[in-house]
């Protein structure tokens, strides 16, 4: 690694612990510099602004998660346990205190809506596709277009990752809309 990345990856790695622990309102460039234990211009050459460096936290965050899920399911050989399978873990990951205050409570309002769909869609969908085509292939769901249903399923994903985001009891939340959405996947069995 180079002195150049590794001074981003550093950056990055503050930014998301600060970012975890306060919210990003609640941080600011100079605390991000200082715990880097870089200078500013260092900052500014790997990052546009703030929230460019949010943006690459919150990417870094989604990639990790897409990595982990596969990772996780990657020797489940049913193609419906595969997918509940996915579906639980990432109910599971929602309930992480980072990934809540990152990627579900800061990156919509700080990135936007469209740029934060956009990340999500990047990350997720993917995965989504290629669980709901092998299950279709394998015969276990109904066969129908792939890409609008993988839009629906990160959809109800998505829903399900906000309740549980913005409950009391994030716990109790994730225990409340696993059935609704194992009941969805239920729906499209061939």
């Amino acid at each position: 690694m180079s002195r150049g990345e590794a001074t981003r990856a550093e950056l990055v790695r503050v930014a998301r612990e600060l970012f975890a622990e306060r919210g990003y309102a609640a941080v600011g460039t100079e605390e991000i510099v200082r715990a880097a234990r870089v200078t500013r211009g260092a900052l500014y050459h790997h990052f546009t602004d703030k929230r460019d460096l949010f943006r690459a936290v919150h990417e870094q965050l989604e990639a990790g998660l897409v990595e982990s899920i596969a990772a996780r399911i990657g020797s489940i050989e049913d193609p419906l346990e595969l997918i509940a399978t996915g579906l639980r873990l990432f109910l599971d990951d929602c309930t992480e205190p980072a990934f809540m205050r990152i990627a579900l409570t800061d990156a919509p309002g700080v990135l936007g809506w469209e740029q934060w769909r956009e990340i999500d869609a990047r990350y997720g969908m993917g995965l989504v596709v290629a669980a709901l085509q092998n299950a279709m292939d394998a015969g276990a769901l109904r066969r129908q277009p792939v890409r609008p249903l993988a839009h629906l399923v990160l959809g109800a994903l998505g829903e399900a990752a906000f309740m549980i985001a913005n409950s009391a009891d994030p716990e109790q939340a994730r225990r409340e809309v696993e059935p609704p959405l194992m009941g969805l996947l239920d729906g499209m069995r061939a």
